[in-house]
């Protein structure tokens, strides 16, 4: 169970901008994905919840909003999906105690 965030640092301007993260899936299995954000005043998330198939990748879309420029970070835990998922959501929350993480530095200036 393999999961990588490219870029590993992303860096978007205070007054406000997007960003896509891709999260890339190097196993064999379907995993499912909860991202949280350090500061979710300035920050916003899309999706939340997801699934990377198996040796497969997706994407997250990260929203700045306006604010004081500072240093943030994602935490992108995951897990093995159920073999019969189909909410990413309810699927997380079987495998969140057991989940690891891959973490994102957030920078904005």
């Amino acid at each position: 169970m393999a999961l990588s965030a490219d870029p590993a640092a992303i860096s978007v301007p205070a007054a406000g901008g997007k960003s896509e993260l891709k999260l890339n899936n190097g196993g064999g299995e379907k995993l499912v994905f909860k991202v949280k954000s350090s500061n979710n005043n300035e920050y916003r998330i899309n999706p939340v919840f997801g699934f990377v198939d198996a040796s497969g990748s997706t994407g997250v879309v990260i929203t700045r909003l306006n604010g004081a420029a500072k240093e943030d970070k994602l935490v992108i835990q995951f897990g093995a999906a159920p073999a019969d998922a189909a909410d990413a959501q309810a699927a997380f929350g079987a495998v969140s105690a057991s989940a690891a993480s891959v973490t994102v530095a957030l920078s904005a200036t």
